[in-house]
């Protein structure tokens, strides 16, 4: 049975970007007979709030959208990904990383890959003495990408609108699996609770295809199942950037706010007609 999924974060309300990729993955599942979950990442215990988990819901149901089963919470699977970060650490994969955003912007070194910044490995050369020395500071865990790529090989992954795409994990540098401040990165919590909750299309947009790089060499490392994948384009403001809270991007509960009929707002979206100065996604 086909099952997608729609993982918002509850750090703020959603907008017109976040409606596209759930109405997108409610249709393709409804369409072919699947199950549509939800399930909220809430494992950022400085951002995440419950009247942001509701006002989800309250959007969602606006759109017309319903789910199958209850909700999944990431902060009730805390211990799912800590069992992850063992393995993954007893096989000597994980460096603890005690820099700082100014740190790595500050080395003047870190290479750019598909999604910005590559992280330089700073910390990935510091002796055992030191990393033990230090593990007194607040630090966050990194996989050392090129060991893990050394056990793994080659990898691939299928995309729907590009076909077999050849990973290339080692152009996203050694990413963080588990922050400062929260217990597991969205990279690898998502691809554990994919599987756990047996995802067989992850429905999203295109602003994530090079993390599914990543999401794929932890698939491997942790004998996960690999979903197929489906990137959609980005909604685009007036301006032709991408919609997003940092933007101001107007959210969907000021639009039910202002009376707008949500089911006209979903049809709008679904068939690509501009809606109240956006522009929908564009093949």
């Amino acid at each position: 049975m086909i099952v997608s999924r729609f993982a918002p974060s509850p750090t703020g309300r959603l907008h017109a970007g976040h409606a596209v990729s759930a109405i997108a993955a409610h249709d393709f599942a409804r369409a072919r007979g699947g199950r549509f979950l939800l399930r909220i990442e809430d494992i950022d215990g400085t951002r995440s709030r419950p009247e942001h988990v509701a006002g989800i819901l309250e959007d969602l149901a606006w759109l017309g959208l319903t789910w199958d089963g209850p909700v999944v919470y990431q902060s009730a699977r805390l211990a799912r990904y800590q069992q992850a970060l063992d393995r993954l650490r007893a096989r000597g994969l994980l460096y603890p990383c005690f820099c700082t955003r100014a740190d790595i912007a500050a080395s003047g070194s870190a290479p750019h890959g598909p999604g910005g910044a590559v992280y330089p490995g700073t910390c990935r050369s510091l002796s055992p003495e030191t990393r033990t020395a230090r593990m007194g500071q607040p630090h966050a865990w990194r996989i050392d990408m090129a060991a893990a790529v050394a056990i793994v090989g080659a990898l691939d992954w299928h995309d729907e609108r590009v076909g077999t795409v050849h990973a290339d994990p080692l152009a996203q540098g050694d990413v963080v699996l588990a922050r400062k401040d929260a217990p597991a990165s969205y990279h690898l919590a998502v691809t554990i609770d994919d599987a756990a909750q047996g995802v067989t299309d992850v429905v999203r947009g295109v602003d994530l295809f090079g993390a599914t790089d990543i999401h794929r060499l932890l698939q491997a490392l942790l004998d996960l199942p690999t979903p197929r994948y489906h990137h959609h384009p980005l909604v685009l403001g007036a301006d032709g950037e991408r919609l997003a809270k940092r933007s101001g991007a107007p959210s969907l509960g000021a639009m039910r706010a202002e009376g707008i009929d949500g089911a006209a707002f979903a049809t709008a979206l679904r068939t690509g007609q501009p809606w109240v100065g956006f522009s929908s996604p564009k093949a």
